[in-house]
């Protein structure tokens, strides 16, 4: 199955989008404050037909890109997002715990 990102970025908000050749998967809902160069990541949601599969975990992966493709850190407020950065140690540029 393909899959692919699209980043729905309007103003200071957006969400990424992931989905295959026929239906969205699931999304990542952001904002971004760019006085303080962070990535507020608010929401990781993956329909439920697709659960268990680890798009949860690429839509975190691809959030963490899209910061450090602008030097940004991130705030994760959601608790999927954050327990998922927490396991990831190769991302200290962009997360401190």
């Amino acid at each position: 199955m393909e899959i692919l990102f699209e980043n729905n970025k309007k103003g200071n908000g957006g969400y990424i989008s992931l989905k295959n050749e026929a239906e969205e998967i699931g999304r990542a809902t952001y904002t971004i404050s760019p006085e303080n160069n962070i990535l507020i990541v608010s929401y990781v949601m993956v329909y439920p037909k697709f659960e268990g599969q680890g798009f949860g975990k690429k839509l975190v992966e691809e959030a963490i890109k899209f910061a450090r493709e602008n030097h940004w850190k991130i705030n994760p407020h959601c608790s999927y997002a954050r327990s998922v950065m927490m396991r990831m140690p190769e991302i200290e540029d962009v997360f401190t715990k």
